[in-house]
């Protein structure tokens, strides 16, 4: 029997994986449980992700990608002139009101790391990637205090189940930024 040809099948199992975790939970992630959502043989699954750590810091990095589009879509931390504060409140509001699986599966990937040493440098990304952006505007510390201020922010709302408060997340990001100047 000839091998069927099937380049998606990677993405595939990578989707079906998000799938299943926003589903079911992390505990709920299996090769097997994936498999089936990808309608996949179950083969496929272990070949293209050899554990379950592999396919999981897949999905974590393709989630991470949520907020990183959020960010490129608006553009507001590459000008100069924006409010900063006011930016990055805006930022996590767009990504709060998205999809709320999606999001809180991101932090769901996230919490992971702390048991799963495989995906901390994954966990880790996008925290460095936005501080890097924001050293533009500010210093390295301060970018540092402020994806920690907005990473708080994320998960009381996701946590507690209220409604994101941009103009509370405004006012503490720009404490930060001014008891930075």
């Amino acid at each position: 029997m000839a091998r069927r040809y099937d380049p998606e099948r990677r993405q595939r199992i990578i989707d079906a994986a998000i799938r299943v975790a926003g589903q079911k939970g992390l505990a709920g992630l299996s090769h097997r449980s994936v498999a089936a959502e990808a309608d996949v043989p179950l083969g496929s699954t272990t070949y293209h992700f050899t554990t379950l750590d592999e396919l999981m810091v897949a999905a974590l990095r393709q989630a991470n990608e949520g907020f990183a589009k959020v960010i490129a879509s608006r553009g507001g931390l590459a000008r100069p002139r924006t409010d900063l504060a006011a930016e990055l409140a805006g930022l996590l509001g767009e990504w709060l009101a998205g999809e709320r699986t999606g999001v809180e599966l991101e932090y769901e990937l996230y919490l992971a790391a702390l048991r799963r040493p495989a995906l901390r440098p994954v966990a880790a990304e996008w925290a460095d990637d936005l501080a890097a952006r924001l050293t533009a505007r500010t210093d390295p510390v301060t970018a540092r205090a402020l994806v920690a201020l907005m990473d708080g922010i994320c998960l009381q709302v996701l946590l507690t189940g209220t409604s994101y408060d941009e103009e509370y997340a405004r006012e503490m990001l720009a404490r930060i930024i001014d008891g930075a100047a």
